[in-house]
């Protein structure tokens, strides 16, 4: 139960308590998943009683944002800095470590969020595309927690130097309850291996341009998985 309240200690902004020890979450990186049950969970629930399906969408992503203290959108802010930024691997390290917020990271922020909102607002059931959405996204932080060689000492290194290979199984298997919501499994089955895609893409893109992974890549992921596997389901 420790490694669970730590995660979602950072993974959400929900008041649980007295700080618990990082390194619980960090030797089970793989339970990620969970928060995203949680997070996506409470927006669904409330996303149920919204007719609307615009409001529906607004509402469920403002919920994601909130309860996840947009930690991890701030990573994709910063990383947005550092793939518009021009010159070596050096220069975009440090625009995407910068503390001040540059056009690339707005960009990045107004194209992943428009992306999402539209897509969240076509889907046959709203529910279950931001609860399904949200899961894959954090199965795509644990995946990357585990192959995401750091370039850089941070919270991702300390957590990579606790992942295990074996963490993937797992990872993938809290996913599965994801079968039992009313969506075609075959969908669910493309949004896992939509995600698997976005974090192979991550994967390369962040080895290319910075020499490996650090957290802002990890939260980069969480937002664009999110929006890739809404999308995917909108136009299922």
């Amino acid at each position: 139960m420790k490694s669970v309240i730590a995660l979602l200690q950072f993974c959400t902004s929900l008041p649980l308590g007295r700080p618990v020890d990082f390194e619980h979450l960090a030797r089970r990186s793989y339970l990620y998943p969970l928060a995203g049950y949680v997070v996506g969970g409470i927006a669904a629930g409330i996303a149920c009683w919204i007719a609307s399906p615009v409001v529906g969408a607004a509402v469920a992503l403002a919920t994601v944002l909130v309860l996840s203290g947009c930690n991890h959108f701030d990573g994709l802010l910063d990383f947005g800095d550092g793939l518009m930024a021009h010159g070596s691997r050096e220069k975009r390290i440090a625009a995407m470590t910068d503390r001040t917020t540059g056009a690339g990271a707005v960009a990045a922020g107004i194209i992943v969020t428009l992306l999402a909102f539209a897509g969240l607002q076509s889907t046959a059931h709203l529910p279950a595309a931001i609860l399904t959405a949200e899961v894959c996204a954090k199965v795509a932080m644990s995946w990357l927690t585990t192959l995401g060689v750091p370039f850089r000492e941070g919270i991702h290194s300390y957590l990579h130097g606790f992942a295990k290979p074996w963490f993937l199984a797992p990872a993938t298997l809290l996913a599965l309850p994801l079968f039992l919501l009313p969506v075609p499994r075959v969908s669910i089955a493309l949004a896992l291996t939509a995600t698997a895609v976005i974090v192979a893409l991550m994967l390369l893109l962040s080895r290319r341009l910075f020499g490996g992974v650090n957290g802002d890549v990890v939260g980069a992921a969480n937002e664009i998985v999110r929006a890739g596997v809404i999308l995917l389901l909108a136009l299922l």
